[in-house]
């Protein structure tokens, strides 16, 4: 008996069904018959697959109402609805070593898999984009999606495999990030290589940094100072939507290959803090007199799968997620998920619905900290004429100093901003010619950023300090200005603010000294109450794909930063591995957060990037000493030395965020019924159509992966409806209201579309109730043969409306005690949900 490992039994497999037909072919023994992959839109016939590629798309929405929006730190902006649904785009990439074999068979486990967690779409015939329904159910709803591709057979080695993540939202998180690799630890097969495919050193989850989604997912204090601590239902869906974007990307493996390309793009980003940028020394700024004080340059993967079936892309470009300013209540990927969702639809077809389709499309970030997409810069908005350039205010107020544009709204500044992104990307896709080869590699280290020793390149020798905020971080930026009396490019202390940020913790003479010139205004790297303010280990990677390198960073890398870690590690590239041409990407926010990082030049003028800097003047410097290290053991082979990993503070964590107790409707009204109806007729590209209805908290059922609207066209022969809009469309938008009595009100708003079709349509609203406890409600219920006061209807009003507001009040002693003993108040809550459904009178486009 011979035995034969894993690998070499793929081996032999692959010699079989490959190698071995194709010299009988050449040997005119047998008659081998194939079809060549065509050459399309400039790129090559994309043969010889050196990768296994899979890519995965899921709904990450989270709570649509009453989350604190994480970005702008604005104690008012908590949502009130959807404008664009938030998404998770997965790409995992391995080495192939099974020479592009796979099988159409399929094991139990994965077989299980399938049936229980949906992945991407089969879209190829555009009449499967749609389900059709005679009733007023959302056939949005009611698809399940199934992997495109059947699994390989011979599992991919985490060795040799990297998985990235762009999601949108604000940013990465150290908490999210192992709860996300033990969910899916969960959801993969058995065997060894598959649960360890994806791990802490060869993962990366960027945010895109929107402004416009649900915060409470950091584990640190700072952080949810304005969401009222801790939000566990962000954090669930969070984890479970990033964990299955990424079953979703395993499911998909298949043979593939990789090719990029790269070009600058102008109009579309402006430093918001252009004084700190002229700091930097002239003739390192000539280098980039091309660009100018922005990264223009947009750097893409094209990812083509088994023969050449297009399956995703992958850029960066530096942009901030601000189109979208901080009066903003409605939950959005910002210009970046609006650029990802253009191009989806222009791949998967016009008719495929918002997170459904084969290709996937991450407009990923980079070194956006001091880049702003408000293309028509600050103002004053109280006179119209520009803002100081040092401080950006107007009369020293700097709440008056305002950035916007290009649009005459943020709707329209944002669907400028992200089609301008989307119309480059795709076209550095069609000519996206240059094939990545090679070995695919990664480095990983957890780094204490609060004590790091930095040689400096004259020899002397500096270190990093513990975690602090200057003065200048509580100013905010132009694209979001701070509430409170403070400035940009503050180097001096105020008495009374030394006081305030005392109590939270008083920075030593050597931490000031330490920080200097940044005058400290919350010294959060020591402040432990509740828990730790800031984090002070952060992880930090690279990532290596053939010639192309992504380093993934924690935090927001201002463009000349960005620029002197990239040079140097591309120098690196090419003097240590002989790369000719090496091409340097910067993941940014990815992993965990640690605010910005600016050069020693931009730090001495204290605007917000440098206030921001958590860790001293030398922060840049020992991330690049670090991610030199990095770079050396790739080179050498070696594996790099790891700190410990953060602590894991979950057990600690607070919430004064209060339940979604019960949901009532209005005096004789329904769930689900009109308010204000549609009228009509309305015209194509024009009019927009709004309907109200009498609803409930959004909260209750966050309909991830379905809809709260559907925007259905009537087939008159069949008298069925199909499903051609939903609350992931750019053209809808779904609002909602409430008040504490717990009485709700959405209303749908529909902006006809260029490209719409003529016919008869209806807009129909979906959610959940919760219902109140029936403890009263139930014994009068029982009461009437009992009871009969001169008639049934003195009792059924008087006694049901007592009833109510006894079951009410009982309904809320119940939640506050159980949030009183630190009891998740949602266990056993799920019986006490109804769904409902209302839909507006047919109404004609045309």
């Amino acid at each position: 008996v011979i035995s034969i490992t894993r690998k070499e039994r793929c081996r032999y497999d692959a010699f079989f069904k490959t190698t071995l037909p194709i010299l009988l072919l050449l040997f005119n023994l047998n008659d081998v018959s194939g079809q060549t992959a065509e050459k399309e839109d400039g790129g090559s016939a994309r043969g010889g697959s050196e990768y296994l590629i899979g890519t995965g798309i899921y709904d990450m929405t989270g709570p649509a109402a009453q989350i604190n929006f994480m970005g702008y730190a604005s104690t008012s902006q908590n949502g009130h609805g959807i404008h664009l649904r938030l998404r998770s785009r997965a790409y995992i990439i391995s080495k192939n070593d099974n020479d592009g074999v796979a099988t159409e068979s399929k094991d139990a486990n994965v077989a299980m898999m399938e049936e229980a967690s949906p992945s991407s779409s089969d879209l190829d015939t555009k009449s499967s984009l749609r389900g059709t329904s005679s009733s007023s159910t959302s056939s949005y709803e009611q698809r399940e999606a199934k992997p495109k591709t059947s699994p390989i057979k011979c599992n991919p080695s985490p060795d040799s495999t990297i998985c990235f993540v762009s999601i949108d939202a604000g940013m990465g998180s150290d908490l999210l990030t192992a709860r996300v690799l033990a969910r899916l630890s969960e959801l993969l097969p058995n065997d060894s290589d598959s649960k360890a495919l994806c791990h802490i050193e060869n993962t990366s989850i960027s945010g895109t940094h929107t402004h416009s989604g649900p915060g409470g997912y950091l584990q640190y204090t700072l952080y949810q100072v304005t969401s009222l601590g801790y939000s566990r239902e962000t954090m669930d869906t969070f984890v479970e939507s990033i964990a299955q974007s990424l079953l979703s990307a395993y499911h998909n493996l298949q043979p593939g290959t990789i090719s990029t390309n790269q070009g600058l793009l102008f109009d579309a980003n402006i430093n918001r803090s252009p004084s700190s940028y002229l700091m930097n020394p002239t003739k390192e700024r000539e280098e980039y007199k091309d660009e100018g004080d922005t990264d223009k340059n947009m750097v893409l993967l094209r990812l083509d799968g088994e023969n050449g079936r297009k399956i995703g892309s992958l850029n960066w470009f530096a942009v901030h997620g601000t189109s979208m300013n901080n009066t903003n209540t409605l939950i959005s990927g910002d210009n970046k998920g609006f650029a990802s969702y253009l191009m989806e639809k222009h791949f998967n077809g016009k008719d495929a619905l918002p997170g459904q389709g084969d290709f996937v499309a991450a407009f990923a970030s980079t070194n956006l900290g001091d880049v702003s997409p408000n293309t028509d810069g600050p103002k004053c908005i109280d006179t119209g004429l520009p803002c100081d350039t040092v401080t950006s205010s107007c009369n020293g107020k700097n709440e008056l100093c305002i950035a916007s544009g290009p649009g005459k709204d943020m709707f329209e500044s944002t669907e400028i901003i992200g089609r301008k992104q989307y119309q480059h990307a795709a076209e550095l896709y069609q000519k996206a010619t240059s094939t990545l080869s090679g070995r695919i590699d990664y480095r990983h280290s957890f780094i204490d950023m609060s004590n790091i020793n930095v040689k400096l390149e004259d020899g002397k020798t500096v270190k990093t300090c513990s975690a602090a905020l200057g003065y200048s971080f509580a100013a905010g930026t132009t694209d979001g200005p701070g509430a409170l009396d403070f400035t940009q490019n503050t180097n001096t202390s105020n008495p009374f603010w030394d006081l305030v940020g005392g109590f939270v913790s008083k920075p030593t003479p050597e931490q000031t000294a330490c920080q200097a010139p940044k005058p400290i205004l919350l010294n959060t790297g020591t402040a432990q109450k509740p828990y730790s303010w800031d984090p002070s280990r952060v992880p930090i990677s690279i990532f290596r794909v053939g010639d192309f390198f992504i380093l993934n960073v924690p935090c927001e890398f201002t463009t000349m930063a960005g620029r002197r870690l990239k040079k140097s590690i591309r120098a690196m590239a090419v003097a240590q591995l002989n790369i000719k041409d090496p091409i340097v990407v910067i993941a940014g926010l990815a992993n965990s957060y640690t605010h910005y990082v600016t050069t020693f030049e931009e730090y001495q003028a204290q605007r917000y990037e440098a206030a921001s800097t958590l860790y001293g003047p030398h922060t840049l410097m020992a991330y690049m000493q670090e991610f030199e290290r990095l770079m050396e053991d790739m080179v050498s082979g070696e594996k790099s030395l790891s700190g410990n990993p953060p602590e894991d503070l979950e057990k600690e964590q607070l919430s004064l965020i209060l339940p979604v107790e019960m949901d009532f409707c209005r005096f004789g009204k329904k769930f689900g019924q009109v308010i204000t109806d549609a009228k009509g007729p309305y015209t194509v590209g024009k009019d927009t159509i709004s309907v109200s209805f009498h609803s409930a908290n959004p909260r209750n059922d966050q309909k991830i992966q379905k809809t709260y609207l559907t925007v259905d066209k009537k087939d008159q022969n069949k008298n069925t409806w199909t499903t051609k809009y939903v609350d992931g469309d750019w053209s809808t938008r779904f609002l909602w209201e409430g008040n504490r009595l717990g009485i709700s009100t959405s209303e749908i708003r529909w902006t006809v579309p260029q490209d719409a079709e003529s016919g008869t349509y209806r807009i129909c609203h979906y959610g959940t109730r919760k219902r109140v406890l029936n403890m009263v409600s139930w014994a009068v219920d029982s009461m009437p043969h009992l009871l009969n006061w001169n008639g049934v209807g003195v009792q059924s009003v008087v006694l049901q409306a007592v009833a109510t507001v006894l079951d009410a009040a009982i309904t809320h002693s119940y939640f506050m005690r159980k949030a009183l003993l630190g009891e998740n108040v949602m266990n056993g809550l799920e019986t006490r949900l109804d769904a409902f459904e209302g839909c507006s009178r047919e109404f004609v486009v045309a």
